[in-house]
């Protein structure tokens, strides 16, 4: 009898104890995400297990680029004391001032050949031309009016290819002879390089920030001028010239500065680059569309900027957007 209750004792135990696995195991089952047939909708049964995913709100911001350059201040514009009809521009390359020097000398040269020598010669023969059809010039004279100006028209041609050799030079150095030479008083240029691989992402037109180790804790707002027609084959960079108003004189040629680039105007939605994932040629995320619920959507997406990237559709202001956890929601909505 004694035994009998023993053995009655361990087969209750026994029950209970597989009674208590199964419902142990039926709460380990209320643990498993419910995902839709095609994937775009995840749902967690209990709020600690969505809590594991971080989300990040939303809104159009302005951003500025990561991208820096090294630059220098590589001429400045002053005016003239002596009342010359230009200003002066004082570069900090003695090679780069030389060949502006030229020049402005061989458009001197131009302009008086063109407008003077050219015109009193044109004068001289068609006075020769009408003295000898009243035979007070002989054929002598009228061919040596002729040789006259043929001379200056060459040397006109002589002249206007000397400028091209220097204006080559200039231009090699970030510069535009014509822009320099129209430059108001109280401008500064600022000549930096930026590699190949980054030239698509700055623009002529957009606007920059300067900082100075002369002034370390001021900040200058330039333009992008332009951006040079050739890559330095050695160094595979290319040149960007930046103006700046210098009307207070404090910028000299020579200093040196870094220049930061922003590569969007105006305001855009942006999210972490942690947040997007790709998928046979298309962009996803995942949005937080409860507390414990997240939808995936296709976004098209733009240029990354530092850490963001710029998203054009599929999202809106106030979406919370996953940036953590985003490889175990893949998983669960491709399911690999």
């Amino acid at each position: 009898m004694k035994n009998l209750i023993l053995y009655s004792c361990l087969i209750a135990g026994l029950i209970t104890a597989c009674t208590s696995k199964e419902t142990h195991q039926v709460q380990e089952d209320n643990t498993t995400p419910v995902v839709n047939s095609s994937g775009t909708k995840i749902s967690f049964p209990k709020a600690e297990s969505a809590n594991f995913f971080q989300t990040e709100n939303i809104a159009a911001t302005s951003l500025m680029a990561d991208i820096t350059a090294p630059a220098k201040v590589s001429a400045t514009v002053i005016r003239s004391e002596e009342g010359a009809s230009g200003n002066i521009v004082i570069f900090d390359n003695p090679e780069l001032s030389g060949n502006y020097t030229q020049l402005l000398q061989h458009l001197t040269m131009i302009n008086q050949i063109q407008n003077i020598n050219i015109r009193q010669r044109k004068t001289e023969l068609a006075r020769m031309q009408d003295l000898q059809e009243h035979g007070a010039a002989t054929g002598k004279d009228l061919l040596e009016s002729q040789t006259a100006l043929a001379m200056e028209e060459t040397n006109l041609i002589n002249e206007r290819s000397a400028i091209i050799e220097h204006e080559t030079k200039l231009k090699a150095g970030g510069f535009e002879p014509k822009q320099l030479r129209r430059a108001p008083a109280g401008t500064a240029y600022i000549i930096c390089d930026v590699p190949e691989s980054e030239i698509n992402k700055v623009k002529k037109g957009s606007s920059c920030t300067i900082l100075f180790t002369a002034f370390p804790n001021e900040k200058f707002t330039g333009n992008i001028d332009d951006v040079a027609d050739m890559v330095d084959q050695t160094t595979r960079m290319i040149k960007l010239r930046v103006s700046i108003n210098n009307s207070t004189g404090r910028l000299k040629a020579g200093m040196f500065g870094t220049v930061a680039f922003g590569l969007s105007e105006g305001k855009n939605l942006s999210i972490n680059k942690d947040a997007l994932i790709t998928i046979q040629g298309k962009n996803y995320v995942f949005v937080k569309s409860g507390g414990t619920s997240f939808e995936r959507r296709e976004v098209n997406v733009g240029d990354q900027i530092g850490d963001r990237i710029i998203a054009y559709s599929g999202l809106k202001n106030g979406d919370n957007v996953v940036i953590k956890g985003v490889m175990q929601l893949k998983g669960l909505s491709f399911g690999y």
